[in-house]
């Protein structure tokens, strides 16, 4: 195993950025490649390679179906990005996203131990990265899109649904599967009924929109469904109702199941009264007075990275009862490692060939399951909680196989 050699974390002096640095520096990549025969002699050369290898080719070619039972697509994911939407940087590009696309790649490892490789497309052309995936999709038994810019990440993961393996962009479920489960916990400890909480959601783009549909599960079975009683989407320009003529055809798809009451007005203007806030947008947009206008105890879940919305102790001196942020330095972090890894384990597992609306469900209520008794600092499960992967896996696959 490679090792690096770093400055002591207790040297206040080097910041997370250069201590990372200098890990990828002295690594040159996170992860590698390991074999899983030896190849010690000439049989060994003659079973992994020429001429015994002829074998498994010919069944495959046979039978197409035996492919996963044959070769590592059984437990392989691609983990595909064009660079254009990454983390906190914003569109950076191809070379400069495989760092966090091989960091990707180790946290299935770690989490789920599923063999996960980074491929980062020198295109932002919808079509061509649609193409791309198609023309590797026959090594793996997964897809994972990452940090593809909307609206063009909609688009993406909805063409390749017919791909036969599960395609599955985390920025949007990812995230909205973890925040559910918070959401479900914070509603348990405030002895509140979900089905009633008013929700708005600040941001429109991937992960606002993707919150907002796992919410409603529009045309989903009943049992899958959630009911929540008001959704709004806010975006730059303040509610996304049927008054804008400014709204793209993804916003616009949000009326189908946000906004009943047709409100409008800025982010200030439609939180008076409601119970829950979820930002997804960008740094100290809300306000101690805003919070106070809302209703009595409200949750709020600030996830704008590195500045949330509001930041928690300003949130819960203006009497919010629950907070969470996307942030590892203060409690309830909406991290989506508690997601992925075991939504792709338990798909893999079952051979499922997509990632249906009630998978995600079911993930959620898993993983807020895992807390026994959630408190105001602990709704959700540390990041760093290995036996999270495996309750949402056997929860995915069941949900799959009863589908």
């Amino acid at each position: 195993m490679a090792r690096y050699n770093l400055p002591r974390t207790s040297d206040m002096s080097t910041s997370i950025e250069e201590r990372s640095l200098i890990i990828h520096e002295q690594l040159r990549g996170k992860i590698g490649v390991h074999n899983k025969m030896p190849v010690r002699t000439k049989d060994d050369l003659s079973l992994a390679y020429t001429p015994g290898v002829a074998a498994p080719c010919k069944a495959i070619a046979a039978d197409p179906t035996r492919t996963a039972a044959l070769t590592l697509k059984s437990n392989s994911v691609a983990v595909v990005s064009d660079g254009s939407a990454v983390l906190g940087l914003g569109n950076i590009g191809a070379n400069a996203a495989i760092p966090v696309m091989e960091g990707k790649a180790l946290l299935f490892k770690e989490y789920a131990d599923i063999n996960a490789w980074p491929i980062c497309l020198d295109t932002q052309d919808t079509e061509e990265i649609i193409e791309t995936v198609r023309r590797i999709a026959p090594v793996f038994g997964g897809v994972n899109l990452e940090d593809i810019s909307a609206p063009r990440c909609f688009e993406v993961e909805s063409r390749l649904q017919d791909l036969g393996i599960p395609v599955f962009h985390d920025d949007q479920h990812g995230t909205a599967i973890v925040l559910l489960a918070a959401l479900i916990n914070a509603c348990r400890l405030l002895d509140r009924d979900l089905s009633t909480v008013k929700v708005v959601i600040n941001g429109a783009g991937a992960a606002g929109t993707a919150i907002a549909k796992l919410l409603r599960c529009i045309g989903q079975e009943p049992d899958a469904c959630l009911s929540v009683c008001d959704v709004i989407v806010c975006d730059s320009k303040g509610a996304i109702h049927r008054g804008r003529s400014d709204l793209n055809p993804m916003k616009k798809d949000l009326l189908q199941f946000s906004n009943r009451d047709h409100r409008a007005g800025n982010l200030s203007e439609v939180l008076v009264g409601a119970d829950v806030f979820i930002g997804v947008s960008k740094g100290n947009l809300v306000t101690a007075e805003m919070v106070k206008s809302m209703a009595p105890d409200p949750i709020i879940f600030a996830m704008a990275n590195p500045d949330p919305e509001i930041m928690p102790d300003i949130a819960k001196t203006a009497g919010a009862a629950v907070v969470g942020t996307g942030r590892s330095d203060f409690p309830n972090q909406v991290n989506n490692v508690l997601a992925f890894p075991g939504i792709f384990r338990g798909a893999l597992d079952v051979g499922a060939t997509q990632i249906t609306e009630k998978m995600k469900i079911v993930a959620a209520y898993a993983l807020a399951n895992a807390v026994e008794s959630p408190t105001a600092d602990y709704i959700i499960p540390s990041p760093l909680d290995r036996t999270v992967s495996p309750l949402i896996a056997q929860a995915v696959a069941q949900a799959f196989e009863a589908s």
